[in-house]
């Protein structure tokens, strides 16, 4: 049986596999000849005091003992002649593609955009040509908003699946196994294209059918299923089951479904903007000292409070990172985050953002299930008329708390450009005066944080769907739709990339039973 101990490192030791090995020796005084492998199980860092430290829990294994035999690669068995379509190949969709192979099943993607190395063109025009393809962007097509967006992994949902079989996937496709044991495990924006890639030629080789540019336009129900799927291009596909993972930015799927009369519901949600600092400011706060070095990451926060009787807090906080443009439409205005696998950029970033409640889309009430999407609609769209085009409204954090228009607007990692707005004018009152209580209180918790060599750039509004597709507990499956599995962030049931993750297996394993 391998030893389990707990090390605490300096960032230069916890760089190096020959000191982790002699410190573990050390902390089991034995010799350093006596180990054979030292495993890592848990690696954070605590920057809490002076002396940053790396806390790691380890195995280690003595010469003659069993090694630890990598994680096994998932099986695929012979397909039966049971079939599910999947309307989406965003995490969701993907991780339901593949545990439908483990279980026998054909899955048969239909996505809307284009495949991952000619979305990159798509996405190109947007920062060259500001020109925004609705079906081929930020967060349509193969791999889904992640691919583009920073690829995150971690998530607080351990009790709705097997986060290690998550990673585990990733790792077998190419990711680093090293997201098998950071506490805050990241893949990168320039690393997931390919991972989604090698993912995808499994899928096929195994006898799953990846279709792209298949917008789903119209479902066909017959007693309470849908028999056909119709796609924008013409074709239909007659089908069993339907695991709908389309992601919380398609829109036009709710519209569908309300149209059709399928339940749905308008849900609470979040909105507000992008902060941007320079990352070398976020380092002198988190590591309380001038230079980082070079065994340190980039440093990351995680803010929260409440603020005039509302929740505010950061979200996929992206250090070294980006600000991306992430409209799906010609006539709207929206902004998210992501860093490379390296986290090397100048600026850090996150999205700040405020609780939507019910009584805020009130006026929309006429629009029923769709009240809490006509609200967010109507932020972006104000935002875009502001500057009219996708040259993002920004201004100075300290020019925003004191409601002054900033009269220049610094460097920014956001290429289409930034235009000086005064957000307080774009951003509904409650959002405006929630957010700059919320930044005056980040200041007083990070000093330094509150500066006006801050940007914010607006609009963030789609951290999470603000509608919900409902399902039974049980069954996964939608109270109406018999053969309806709706699934991961666009449902209003997943955060990110590993809960979408999980849920899509979820919902996939659920065909068997």
């Amino acid at each position: 049986m391998p030893l389990h101990l707990e090390l605490k490192l300096t960032p230069e030791q916890a760089s190096s596999a020959v000191e982790i090995k002699n410190a573990a020796a050390n902390a089991a005084e034995i010799s350093v000849e006596q180990i054979a492998l030292v495993k890592i199980i848990r690696k954070s860092l605590d920057a809490r005091k002076a002396q940053i430290v790396f806390l790691l829990k380890v195995e280690v294994y003595l010469q003659g003992e069993e090694l630890p035999s990598a994680s096994p690669a998932i099986h695929y068995h012979n397909l039966s002649s049971k079939t599910c379509h999947i309307i989406g190949f965003g995490p969701a969709g993907i991780f339901a593609a593949l545990q439908c192979l483990e279980q026998g099943i054909k899955p048969i993607i239909l996505e809307r955009g284009k495949e991952v190395k000619e979305r990159i063109t798509d996405i190109s025009a947007i920062h060259k040509k500001l020109y925004i393809n609705p079906e081929s962007n930020y967060c349509f097509g193969e791999g889904g908003a992640g691919t583009y967006s920073d690829g995150k992994l971690y998530t607080r949902s351990s009790k709705r699946g097997d986060i290690k079989k998550v990673l585990d996937i990733f790792i077998q496709y190419g990711a680093d196994e090293r997201i098998g044991y950071e506490a805050h495990p990241h893949i990168g924006t320039n690393k997931l294209p390919r991972i989604i890639e090698n993912i995808r030629h499994t899928i096929i080789e195994n006898g799953g059918e990846v279709l792209f540019n298949k917008k789903v336009s119209d479902f066909k129900l017959v007693d309470g299923e849908i028999k056909i799927i119709c796609c924008a291009d013409g074709s239909e596909y007659a089908c069993e089951n339907v695991i709908l993972a389309t992601g919380h930015s398609a829109r036009d799927i709710f519209e569908l479904l309300h149209k059709k009369n399928i339940l749905i519901e308008a849900k609470p949600f979040a909105l507000g903007v992008r902060v941007e600092h320079h990352q070398s400011l976020i380092d002198t706060i988190q590591y309380k000292r001038t230079e980082r070095g070079e065994y340190l990451p980039p440093a990351t926060y995680s803010l929260v409070t409440q603020a005039c009787g509302r929740g505010v807090f950061s979200f996929c906080m992206c250090p070294g990172g980006v600000i991306a443009p992430a409209s799906t439409n010609a006539n709207e205005i929206v902004v998210n985050g992501w860093s490379s696998s390296a986290r090397n950029g100048p600026f850090s970033n996150s999205g700040m953002i405020v609780e939507v409640k019910p009584e805020n889309w009130a006026q929309f009430e006429s629009k029923g299930a769709l009240a809490a999407l006509e609200f967010q609609k109507q932020v972006e769209q104000k935002a875009f008329a502001a500057t009219e085009s996708i040259e993002a409204p920004a201004q100075r954090m300290e020019d925003f708390i004191q409601k002054k228009v900033s009269k220049q607007i610094p460097r920014s990692s956001y290429l289409p450009g930034l235009i000086s707005r005064d957000l307080n004018s774009l951003l509904p009152d409650f959002i405006a005066e929630t957010l700059r209580q919320g930044l005056i209180d980040f200041g007083k918790k990070m000093r330094g944080y509150r500066t006006n060599e801050a940007i914010l750039v607006g609009v963030e509004s789609r951290s999470s769907s603000p509608v919900r597709i409902p399902r039974e507990k049980e069954t996964l499956r939608h109270p109406q739709v018999k053969n309806l599995f709706p699934c991961g962030e666009g449902a209003g049931y997943a955060g990110g990339i590993v809960s979408a993750a999980m849920d899509g297996m979820a919902c996939a394993m659920k065909l068997s039973d």
